[in-house]
This record gives C-alpha cells, structure tokens and sequence, in this order.
C-alpha cells in the first residue's frame, strides 16, 4: 500500500511539473538577501514558435523586513543577435503603502510574487534569447530581497 501511495505521489509531481507553455521559469538567489546594484542576473532560454504570443512575469522574493512598498525593476530582452528588443522600468508593489499587508503569497515571513512585467509579446525570431533584471532603487546594497527572475508563459 505505501509503495503505491509513493508511486501515485510520485507521478503527480512529474506530470504536475510538465508544462510545455512554459519557456522560462528561473530565479537568480541573492547572496545574504542583499542585492547591489552591480548585480544584474541574466537568464537565457530558447523561442521556437514565432507565431505564438507571450507573458512576461516577474518572479520576486522577499522577507518581511524589506523596508519598502515597492521595488523598482528592469528588464533587457536581447534577441538571438544581441540587440535589446524590450526594455523598461517598472514598479512592483511589494506591500499595501497604508496596511503593510503583503501583496504575494507567503508563509511565515517570507513572499513570493509573480507579476506581470510585459504580456503578448511576439519574437520575432527563433534562437536563444537572454534577459537581464536589475534593480533600481536607491539603497546599494538592497537589503531583504531573497530571490529574482522571470517566467515566460507562451498564451494558450
């Protein structure tokens, strides 16, 4: 009985594990929760449907301490020929400015957020493209940040 209850367990975290929409799932883990500016983790990943559109998000964690609402972010998609094709500065919100309560998911003190940095885009070419996160606040190092990176979704 417990080797089949092992074996069902098992399958479901294969099978729950494959999803072919997804092209990119990476996070880039902090040394000692403090993110210096100079720190900007790339990740690469392969397009091989032109014909389909994208969601971009952004991957975050942090821990209770982070003394901000929110996180300023960028991004740099460079296509197979190394020129940036997407850029831009965005604002994540970490914390209601009013409450404080937590804007991700979380157990105990710490929060994973997944929003939404950029959506149906199209690439234009098949290859290898890399994108890069930096952060831009204006504490150097930023302290209490856990984790970034990104997934890519292709639309269904």
């Amino acid at each position: 009985m417990n080797r089949l209850i092992s074996l069902l367990f098992l399958s479901l975290i294969i099978f729950s594990s494959c999803d072919t929409n997804t092209i990119l799932k990476d996070n880039y883990d902090i040394p000692d929760a403090k993110w210096f500016t100079k720190d900007s983790p790339s990740f690469s990943f392969d397009v091989t449907d032109t014909d389909a559109t994208y969601n971009v998000f952004y991957n975050v964690r942090n821990n209770r301490n982070y003394l901000y609402h929110n996180l300023y972010l960028t991004h740099y998609l460079t296509a197979p020929d190394g020129k940036i094709v997407h850029q831009y500065l965005d604002e994540i919100i970490l914390f209601d400015q009013v409450t404080g309560k937590p804007s991700g998911e979380g157990l105990g003190d710490i929060y994973d957020h997944k929003v939404l940095a950029f959506k149906n885009f199209k690439f234009l070419k098949k290859g290898k493209y890399k994108i890069k996160i930096s952060q831009y606040m204006r504490q150097n190092p930023l302290l209490d940040v856990i984790s970034a990176g990104f997934a890519i979704e292709k639309n269904k």
